[in-house]
Order: C-alpha cells, then structure tokens, then sequence
C-alpha cells in the first residue's frame, strides 16, 4: 500500500490523557515538533496543548508551574493539584508541507518524589500517595 499523498492542510491532532489509577494527577499534554529545514538543519518546537487549573501562557508560550505537594519527609504527595483527565484538539499553525516533520505527544504529571528521596527516609520505603 502506498504512504498517502502529501496535503497542503496543516495536521490536527486529537489528544487525550487519563492518569494512571496508581498515579498522579496530571500537569499538562505537549506536542513535540521536530523539522527539518530547507537546508538539511534539524529543528524541535514544544507546544503546550493543554494543562491543568487557570494558568496562563506568558508572552513566550511558558506555561507557570502547577505547583508542588511534595513532603520529602514521607515521602509522599498529593493529587490535590492537577487532573485526572485532559483533552484537546491541536492544529499546526505553522506548518509547512514543503518541510519535513514529525510529531509526538509528551504527557506531564504532577511532581512526584523520586525513587531517591525514599532511599534517603528508609531503604525499604514505598512511595505513597494521598488523594483529597
């Protein structure tokens, strides 16, 4: 079967993320873009589909963080920040089907305690998360 034919139409993407049950709650869903330009060169792009709370992008599209319920002492978490759920529909506006690109789609949570932290409280230590 032969690959489809080229459009001139930029690409949408329908993007959808449910937390993991055992996990935390998620921050935000990006959309990776890497190019390569008319001269061979290679180029990335992160765009910030959808995230979590009331946040706004600043004026060079970074997003603020969503916050941190992170206690090293526990250590733990809670999911009290964040969403179980996110969805969107994202288009390419800057797309140009005379270059070569390719896309894909990085899903953030929440902060977490990493595996270290609970090495540091008790070797025997598991990770433990509080929901609201």
């Amino acid at each position: 079967m032969p690959p489809p034919a080229p459009t001139e139409k930029a690409p949408r993407f329908i993007v959808r993320a449910l937390r993991n049950p055992d996990g935390a709650n998620l921050d935000r869903v990006q959309i990776i873009k890497g190019w390569l330009d008319k001269s061979g060169k290679t180029h990335e792009k992160v765009y910030n589909v959808v995230w979590s709370g009331d946040r706004r992008p600043d004026t060079n599209d970074n997003l603020p963080p969503v916050g941190d319920t992170v206690d090293l002492s526990v250590p733990t978490w809670s999911s009290t920040i964040g969403t179980a759920q996110l969805s969107a529909v994202w288009a390419d506006t800057e797309f140009d089907p005379a270059l070569k690109a390719f896309y894909y789609v990085r899903v953030i949570e929440i902060p977490t305690p990493r595996w270290s932290a609970c090495d540091r409280v008790n070797v025997t230590c598991i990770c433990r998360m509080t929901f609201p």
